[in-house]
């Protein structure tokens, strides 16, 4: 499945670049020595002023282009890696520097830079507890930075990223309160349960509660749920909603096992030493699908409201960014129908936007778009993450006896 995606993707390029051009008439990518004069512009501005518009696009693209790179710190997915300096060199003749690697690593490596005087990265894209808490500083704002991030809204100007009809959630979600610095660009149904059906039935698990059940001790592996990660929002949720007791008796008296890396995750799910696997990402699930294996996600188990989250999506702008006018260019196009092409085409999240092609995904994951007749409770939304998820970790990490 993932190299008819590479293959569609690289078939879909040109038409993607078409469509770009089309939408939004943005500038076509040059190699060095072209005249950046030579861009086209959007086919109207969001302000109802195609010349002012046009001006403005045209002069982002020429300054980033002088500038000549973009460093974005970002998912590790290795496909993600590949595809997005390729794409932006392609686009618009600029490097990509791109690193890859845990969220959780961005805060010390920016706030020791900060701290000497060095600003090496651009943008930022990274998970909910780190953008919220470390890079935006938990919402403080001074001299109008919040964090290490500078506001994010003023530097979209794309009219096709500005139109509200071309996502799902009827608008640019941002989830910082002044709705001005933080991004979210996914958007997808979170099923936390997967399992090996060679030794669980899918039909054996119905609620919560199924998962205590004395059959299932030692069968388990999660995800550590008291580190940030794909654990800690999910098990926050049923600590508050189900109770700590509910919470003791599954990770505790369950004797279930932590790991801190889904591939590992994955291997217990698929050799069946641990055949239910607890917040493990969908990618996960769908590649040991590809693979034969026979495991599958659960549909959300009862006694819980069904959860979406933004997984590794947001975006933020940083503060003193070395290159200023690609940084910009770089959020606009991530943003663009383009860009989030590439972008969903390598994490296979599904994004806010609503006019992506989603023909050749694999079933799990379309199946992964909320509903938008269902009423979903936001595992990842600010004060979620801010102010119940602090208070919880502490007491859910001495109920589960680590530090």
């Amino acid at each position: 499945m993932r190299s008819d995606l590479r293959r569609a993707a690289a078939r879909g390029w040109l038409a993607g670049l078409t469509g770009l051009v089309l939408a939004m008439a943005a500038c076509a990518s040059a190699p060095a020595g072209r005249s950046a004069d030579r861009a086209a512009t959007p086919a109207s501005s969001p302000h109802g002023d195609e010349t002012a518009a046009n001006q403005e696009w045209n002069a982002l693209v020429a300054a980033a282009q002088r500038e000549g790179t973009v460093a974005v710190l970002g998912p590790p997915t290795p496909e993600l890696r590949r595809r997005a300096p390729e794409a932006f060199q392609q686009r618009f003749g600029i490097t990509l520097e791109y690193v890859g690697q845990a969220s959780g690593d961005y805060g010390p490596r920016l706030a020791s830079e900060r701290s000497a005087g060095v600003y090496s990265a651009d943008v930022v894209v990274a998970g909910a507890n780190t953008m919220y808490e470390v890079l935006a500083g938990s919402g403080q704002i001074e001299n109008g930075v919040m964090g290490m991030l500078a506001p994010l809204r003023p530097a979209l100007i794309l009219p096709e990223v500005l139109d509200p009809s071309n996502y799902r959630t009827g608008k640019l979600l941002f989830m910082d309160p002044a709705e001005q610095y933080v991004l979210r660009t996914a958007n997808y149904t979170s099923n936390d349960v997967a399992i090996n059906t060679d030794y669980v039935k899918p039909g054996e698990l119905q609620t919560w509660q199924d998962l205590l059940k004395p059959e299932y001790r030692g069968k388990i592996v999660a995800y550590d749920p008291t580190i940030p990660g794909a654990g800690i929002s999910a098990t926050v949720y049923k600590y508050e909603r189900l109770g700590p007791e509910y919470v003791k008796r599954l990770f505790v008296d369950q004797e279930v096992v932590f790991t801190r890396d889904h591939r590992q995750t994955a291997d217990m799910l698929a050799r069946g030493s641990r055949p239910i696997a607890l917040h493990l990402q969908e990618q996960a699930v769908g590649d040991l699908q590809e693979q034969g294996f026979p495991v599958t996600a659960l549909a959300h188990l009862e006694g819980l409201a069904p959860t979406v989250t933004g997984g590794f999506s947001y975006i933020g702008l940083v503060d003193h960014a070395p290159h200023p006018n690609a940084a910009k260019l770089f959020v606009n196009w991530m943003t663009s129908r383009a860009g989030q092409q590439v972008w969903q085409d390598a994490q296979l999240q599904a994004s806010t936007r609503n006019d992506l092609d989603e023909s050749r995904y694999p079933a799990w994951f379309k199946a992964s778009v909320p509903d938008p007749g269902v009423q979903y409770f936001d595992n990842q939304n600010w004060e979620f993450v801010l102010d119940t998820t602090p208070r919880v970790v502490p007491e859910l990490r001495q109920l589960l006896g680590t530090r």
